[in-house]
């Protein structure tokens, strides 16, 4: 996730190469960050962070406090965003001994600049700093301020959502393919197909129902489909999918303590 925030960011300029730096442990972590980005990598701060203005925390929640513990000392009224599922502001303030933080839920679409991201602030991150945060994630596409309580639903819908997405577009090509078309072929339809019902829907043109209703004609192809899909509870397993997301987002913010 953090190569997908800064490659949205440098695609879209909101910042250069130069004004970044990034710290992980893992060496491979390392190499793949900064061959997709071109912004170095260290393993270690070592001072690096002195300078910074804003401090973007992107570790798995497991290892988010180990993460803290190396560099709160540095980041003392910096603003600080993090990205790690399940912690909350409360715990974040706790363990940078700082309340200017902001903690953000975005997808990994925002390397394309098409990213849904949402955010949540702790009492010190001023109207300045809500315009910092806004334009790190708007440049790479929609973000919403939202209260605390409402981030891990967040991250079950639109921070999973990209791979529930790509399994459809998966299951739809291999469909595509028994039913004689070439797989180079399947995919592009299916993906393009999915981008541009999405488009209507943001473009307002109808609600999900409405455009759904107009193009399906009585008897024909795809009621005959939309039969199949009510009959095996669609809706019902994506409800299920969703909340089981939700359920282990909350898990992992407790976990953190449970596993002390």
């Amino acid at each position: 996730m953090a190569t997908s925030i800064v490659q949205g960011m440098l695609n879209l300029q909101v910042i250069g190469e130069n004004d970044l730096s990034a710290v992980d442990i893992s060496g491979d972590a390392r190499k793949i960050f900064t061959e997709i980005t071109g912004v170095p990598c260290y393993k270690s701060p070592d001072g690096r962070l002195q300078e910074a203005e804003i401090v973007v925390l992107a570790v798995k929640p497991q290892y988010a406090e180990d993460a803290v513990k190396m560099i709160a000392e540095e980041c003392s009224g910096k603003l600080i965003i993090s990205i790690a599922a399940g912690i909350t502001l409360n715990t974040l303030t706790t363990w940078f001994q700082n309340r200017r933080i902001a903690r953000a839920m975005p997808n990994t679409p925002l390397m394309v600049g098409c990213g849904a991201s949402v955010f949540a602030v702790s009492d010190d991150v001023s109207g300045e700093d809500r315009v910092m945060i806004n334009s790190i994630f708007n440049a790479s596409g929609i973000v919403y301020e939202v209260d605390e309580e409402k981030i891990n639903a967040v991250t079950a819908l639109s921070g999973s959502g990209p791979a529930y997405i790509f399994e459809m577009i998966d299951a739809m090509t291999e469909a595509g393919v028994k039913c004689g078309l070439p797989e180079e072929l399947a995919l592009a339809l299916t993906a393009q197909t999915v981008k541009g019902a999405g488009e209507m829907i943001l473009q307002k043109i109808g609600t999900p129902c409405e455009l759904r209703k107009a193009v399906t004609s009585p008897g024909g192809t795809t009621e005959a489909g939309l039969k199949v899909m009510n009959s095996k509870k669609f809706r019902g397993v994506i409800d299920e999918v969703i909340q089981a997301a939700l359920q282990r987002s909350i898990e992992l913010g407790a976990s953190v303590f449970s596993n002390k």
